[in-house]
C-alpha cells in the first residue's frame, strides 16, 4: 500500500499546530482574566436574580432625587475609612478599603492586580438617615492595556451603631467601543476603620 505523501501530516507540524491552538487558548484566559481585575469582577456578580435591581441607584437619568446640599446630621454618619467585603451568590470575590469624603466622592482601592486596574472613584449622596446611593466608576485593562471601563450603583444601609454597612450593587461593563455588558448584581459588608 502507497502512502500519499501530500495528505499526511509530519509530528513536528502537528505539535506545532497544537502548541499555536494551546498558547491561543491560554494568552486568551490571561488576558480575559486580567481584564476583569478592575474593582470589581465581571463574571463574579452575575446571576443574583434575587437581588432587587429597582432598589439601586442607577445612571443620572433615574438617579435618585437627592441632592448633595444634605452635608449634615445623618449624612455626614457615612464618612470614613471603611473596609468592605464584595460578594456574588453568597460568596467573598474582593476586598476593599474605601474612603467616603464629606464633600460627596468616593475613593476605592481593592485587593485586584495594579495591571488589571485596582484604583476606582466615584461620588455619593444621601438617600435618607441610613441609606446611602454611590455612583462608583472605573478603568478595566487587560495587562496594562485599556480595554474598556465600569460603571457601579450601590444603595447602602447604614448601621444603627454607624460601624458597618450592607448594600446590593449593579455593575455594567463597557468595552472600549462603549458596548454595554448586561448589568451584573452583587453585594457589599463594609465595617468602619477606627482612626
Amino acid at each position: 500500500m502507497e502512502v500519499n505523501q501530500s495528505s499526511r501530516t509530519s509530528p513536528r507540524a502537528i505539535t506545532r499546530s497544537v502548541g499555536a491552538i494551546l498558547s491561543v487558548g491560554v494568552l486568551g484566559a490571561l488576558f480575559a482574566g486580567q481584564a476583569s481585575a478592575a474593582c470589581v469582577v465581571p463574571t463574579a456578580a452575575s446571576g443574583l436574580a434575587s437581588l432587587n435591581p429597582s432598589l439601586l441607584y442607577r445612571h443620572a437619568a433615574t438617579a435618585v432625587p437627592v441632592s448633595y446640599s444634605d452635608k449634615s446630621g445623618g449624612a455626614q454618619r457615612i464618612v470614613g475609612t471603611w473596609k468592605v467585603d464584595y460578594a456574588a451568590g453568597g460568596n467573598v470575590y474582593a476586598s476593599a478599603f474605601i474612603q467616603w469624603h464629606s464633600d460627596g466622592t468616593e475613593w476605592e482601592n481593592i485587593n485586584f492586580p495594579i495591571l488589571g486596574g485596582n484604583i476606582c472613584l466615584g461620588e455619593w449622596r444621601s438617600v435618607d438617615g441610613t441609606h446611602f446611593a454611590r455612583y462608583h466608576v472605573g478603568w478595566l485593562y487587560n495587562d496594562g492595556v485599556l480595554a474598556g471601563h465600569f460603571i457601579e450603583t450601590e444603595i447602602d444601609e447604614l448601621s444603627r451603631d454607624g460601624n458597618s454597612y450592607t448594600g446590593t450593587n449593579s455593575t455594567v461593563f463597557y468595552d472600549t467601543n462603549d458596548k454595554p455588558s448586561p448589568p451584573a448584581l452583587g453585594t457589599a459588608a463594609a465595617k468602619r476603620i477606627a482612626p
